[in-house]
């Protein structure tokens, strides 16, 4: 598990935001509600809270520096 800051990746970034399974997803209205991780995959959705919580952002880092 990683603690502290996340390293930025630009290449990975756009790639999850430009995938044809994310946008496929989202044309077709298949997405889960907000909280359904734990129903649909516990295992994966404790691992991303703890990860959430033990990272900070370097995006978010910035925008607090420069009051953005």
């Amino acid at each position: 598990m990683k603690f502290g800051m996340r390293t930025p990746s630009i290449k990975r970034s756009l790639a999850a935001r430009t995938s044809v399974k994310r946008i496929v997803r989202h044309k077709l209205g298949l997405k889960a509600p907000r909280g359904m991780g734990w129903v649909i995959n516990p295992k994966r959705a404790a691992y991303n809270r703890v990860y959430d919580r033990t990272t900070v952002s370097f995006w978010r880092l910035l925008r607090k520096m420069f009051g953005g």
